[in-house]
């Protein structure tokens, strides 16, 4: 018995998608898929943009012509709000749909998370804000990803903002988790360079972020190490030339890897940080993170000295030789040369954000789920005084 206390210590749990398709031409095989999993009409929730474009007929005929029904709901907005699902449950429930495909970015794929949580599990959203566990089946469920940035395609995880109060809330649990994942750099290529470059930080930020919680495993360090390199290599390449499905292919592989770890080992203060002018100013959320990145690393390096010194060596610098503190400060060099390379706005303020917004975005991201992870204590002050530097 005390055997068995010493080793519970020692264990963890890897969640992950049951099927994850990747590659060129991945997204054929969407049909296929939803005939395997038994559904009869599926919801498709997607954005106006993939509805306008034409991406969301191509997903139906290639549903529909494997028997499975399609009902569309592009309703899904940047930040998605309790509305937004609301209007999802609606539709879904109007059409007796039994299937969920998300199609798009973060967005797309939250708001979708949110529909099937209140269609399986009944009453309000707001009654299984994380830790709450989904006790009811989800519906089937298939995701197709376009940004190569928040991995909502294939975490746990869900971020949406309660409209009334304008504070992001987390609804976290494995049933959350898709059947299939699909990321076919293909549905990437239409991104402009602005998104890119957004989600692609989006993505660096939850590597680096997963590299420094305590709940780090030998899995999650392979998945986000693996990420950053990805990441260093092919960004700016994605950023330059939407075109170039080399670096699309890159960075769908970078944003699924940084997905498995940080899905895992949870995320800090940045994301506290970039939560807040996302539902307090509706601000764009990979733009928001880059942004305070390299800004919460300093104040965390002194917590994680070795591992800023990997982090750096995973984004291509050169420490031999340096000091582990030396080599540290190279990965916050490196992720601001990064993001000035890209076009990352230098500050909050070029975003819109006002210095009068910070008492109120500092009392939200201190309450903020991710703060508890955080590599290094951090007090109200602290998170007022890290705005003040980011804006």
């Amino acid at each position: 018995m005390a055997l068995s206390r010493v080793f519970a210590k020692q264990t963890y749990t890897f969640f992950s998608p049951p099927v994850a398709l990747m590659g060129i031409g991945a997204v054929d095989g969407v049909g296929e898929e939803a005939k395997k999993l038994g559904a009869k009409k599926a919801l498709l929730v997607t954005d106006p943009g993939m509805a306008k474009i034409g991406v969301a007929d191509q997903i139906i005929k290639l549903v529909e012509a494997a028997g499975v029904q399609v009902v569309l709901f592009a309703g899904a907005m940047p930040n998605p709000t309790y509305t937004n699902v609301a209007d999802g449950v609606k539709v879904y429930k109007e059409n007796n749909c039994d299937m969920l495909i998300s199609l798009g970015g973060g967005s797309s794929h939250d708001t979708c998370k949110g529909i099937g949580i209140v269609v399986s599990q009944g009453g309000a959203l707001s009654d299984y804000i994380f830790p709450v566990v989904l006790t009811k089946k989800f519906p089937p469920y298939i995701t197709i990803n376009t940004t190569a940035g928040t991995a909502s395609e294939m975490t746990r995880y869900a971020v949406i903002t309660d409209d009334t109060i304008h504070v992001k809330k987390v609804f976290g649990d494995a049933n959350l988790m898709p059947d299939v994942s699909i990321n076919d750099p293909m549905m990437h290529a239409g991104m402009p360079a602005r998104l890119t470059a957004a989600t692609g930080m989006d993505a660096l930020t939850h590597a680096v972020e997963g590299l420094l919680t305590e709940l780090t495993t030998p899995i999650t360090d392979a998945c986000g190490f693996e990420a950053i390199r990805l990441i260093s290599k092919w960004l700016r390449k994605a950023v330059a030339n939407g075109q170039d499905l080399a670096a699309r292919d890159g960075m769908a592989y970078a944003e699924y890897l940084a997905g498995l770890c940080f899905g895992n080992a949870g995320l800090g203060c940045v994301h506290s940080m970039a939560h807040q002018p996302g539902s307090l100013l509706n601000l764009p959320h990979g733009e928001c993170n880059a942004i305070a990145l390299p800004v919460v690393c300093e104040f965390n390096l002194t917590a994680k000295l070795e591992r800023f010194a990997q982090i750096a060596e995973a984004l291509g610098e050169n420490i031999t030789g340096l000091s582990t503190r030396d080599a540290a400060v190279k990965a916050i060099d490196a992720i601001r040369a990064l993001s000035k390379d890209i076009g990352i706005p230098s500050g909050y303020s070029a975003l819109g954000m006002k210095e009068s917004d910070i008492p109120k975005l500092a009392e939200n991201a201190y309450k903020d789920f991710c703060t508890f992870f955080n590599p290094k204590d951090i007090k109200l002050e602290d998170l007022v005084e890290l705005y003040k530097k980011a804006f």
